[in-house]
């Protein structure tokens, strides 16, 4: 067979990779209306991130997806005998720090069409809950993005090196909910879903 009729036949079969959707491989974030905080007391020592955290996140449409992640946030989270205690945990995003595989992109994930940063400098992630499972955690918060505010319930796990703490969390939500709404073109759409990872690692507070 000649090479160009197998590129032919192989092209399909790219395409159908290149097109998959990697919010399918990840979970769900359960999505509910925000909730009232209550303030759970905890006698556990405050950690704060160190410069290696990161967060990221994968945005795809129908030719392919993009990385991309912020630059800059701040956070705390209270650990007691290597585990999370509590609900004094909380992340803060710079959206400005905003930044993507592609710098025209980035520009535009800033803009009114996503982001929207002049209007929502910051994205918060205020835990409410957490609730010990089998494999790891059920940690839920109120998650403001994009001006709009919902409680989140996503997995994480947690582990314990000396004075290091590790968190990592890898799901996906539906930027709809959080009133993200641009389509992309006609021929190449934007899908809902977008992948957030999650790799904090947390000394304890000066």
């Amino acid at each position: 067979m000649k090479p160009t009729h197998i590129a032919i036949l192989l092209a399909p079969a790219v395409l159908f990779v290149a097109c998959e959707n990697p919010a399918d491989a990840t979970t769900d974030a359960k999505v509910s209306e925000a909730v009232a905080k209550t303030e759970t007391s905890s006698s556990g020592t405050k950690y704060i991130f160190t410069p290696e955290s990161e967060i990221k996140f994968i945005g795809s449409k129908v030719t392919g997806s993009h990385n991309g992640g912020f630059k800059a946030f701040t956070g705390h989270f209270t650990i007691a005998d290597g585990a999370p205690a509590g609900n004094d945990h909380k992340v803060v995003i710079d959206m400005s720090s905003t930044w993507s595989d592609d710098e025209k992109l980035t520009g535009h994930l800033k803009s009114a069409d996503f982001f929207d940063v002049e209007k929502h400098p910051e994205s918060v992630f205020d835990v409410t809950s957490i609730e010990k499972g089998d494999s790891g955690y059920e940690i839920s918060g109120n998650f403001t993005l994009h001006g709009v505010t919902k409680n989140i319930t996503v997995p994480a796990t947690v582990s314990k090196d000396g004075e290091t703490i590790q968190i990592t969390s890898k799901f996906d939500i539906n930027r709809k909910d959080f009133g993200i709404v641009y389509p992309g073109k006609p021929d190449d759409l934007i899908r809902d879903e977008v992948v957030i990872e999650l790799d904090l690692t947390a000394k304890p507070e000066a």
